[in-house]
């Protein structure tokens, strides 16, 4: 089953072209999505979730249209555009209590499962949280609702070595649950150790999406290297010659 399918997406400004992208995720896959700054990731994953409203192509979740059906369908998804830098002098509870009016399906109980996985003291505001422990707060508002698919852009960036494997191990831990993952990261060895899937984007133009392993494994028959990291260090200098 195809849990979010994108089709021609396009969005133009001044000096960028997010040009035609398209790409499927499967239930309970996990797809990294990666490219240089500026190349477009942000501008997609947004798109997807109609926070930038793109200018032509459709996004499908779960088999629903996501313009025509955004309410029903931003109930089932949780999106995290990294750390949380909004009402930065509320409390977390108090930002809570309005978080969790918004969803049918807020489970309490995970909600405090992941506050203390990530170690976050409700009487804090997002201004007194460190740059990685504003993002746990995003993932853990993203997490308490049984979100079947989750779209997360870097949610990795800025978390030190031992909380980026915890919340590989929690990408792992719902996945095995039948939740579907796409995430954006610069940290490539991330994507090795949990991905199923890769998309690959420069210059807003989508040059790979499939299984990881086999573009790992046609990267390395083909002298390119054996790594995320060599791979598109390999296909970026090519770009600039």
């Amino acid at each position: 089953m195809q849990v979010l399918e994108v089709s021609n997406l396009t969005k133009r400004y001044p000096a960028f072209l997010l040009d035609s992208v398209s790409f499927s995720l499967e239930k309970g896959h996990i797809m990294g999505f990666i490219g240089r700054n500026g190349a477009g990731k942000t501008t997609t994953l947004k798109s997807i979730f109609n926070l930038v409203h793109p200018d032509s192509g459709e996004v499908r979740c779960f088999g629903l249209e996501m313009r025509e059906n955004e309410r029903e369908v931003k109930q089932r998804v949780g999106f995290a555009g990294g750390a949380v830098d909004y009402y930065k002098h509320k409390k977390i509870r108090d930002i809570i209590d309005v978080t969790r009016s918004f969803y049918a399906n807020w489970d309490e109980s995970e909600y405090r499962h992941y506050l203390s996985l990530f170690s976050l003291d409700e009487s804090k505001t997002p201004l007194q949280l460190s740059e990685g422990m504003r993002v746990k707060l995003s993932l853990t508002l993203s997490l308490s609702h049984h979100a079947e698919l989750l779209i997360l852009d870097e949610p990795t960036s800025g978390l030190d070595p031992v909380s980026r494997a915890e919340l590989l191990d929690v990408f792992l831990y719902l996945k095995n649950r039948g939740v579907s993952i796409l995430f954006s990261t610069h940290i490539t060895t991330d994507l090795e150790k949990c991905a199923d899937d890769i998309a690959y984007i420069a210059k807003g133009r989508l040059i790979h999406t499939g299984s990881l392993r086999a573009f790992l494994e046609e990267s390395a028959a083909n002298g390119i290297g054996a790594s995320l990291e060599d791979i598109m260090v390999y296909h970026e200098k090519e770009r600039l010659l």
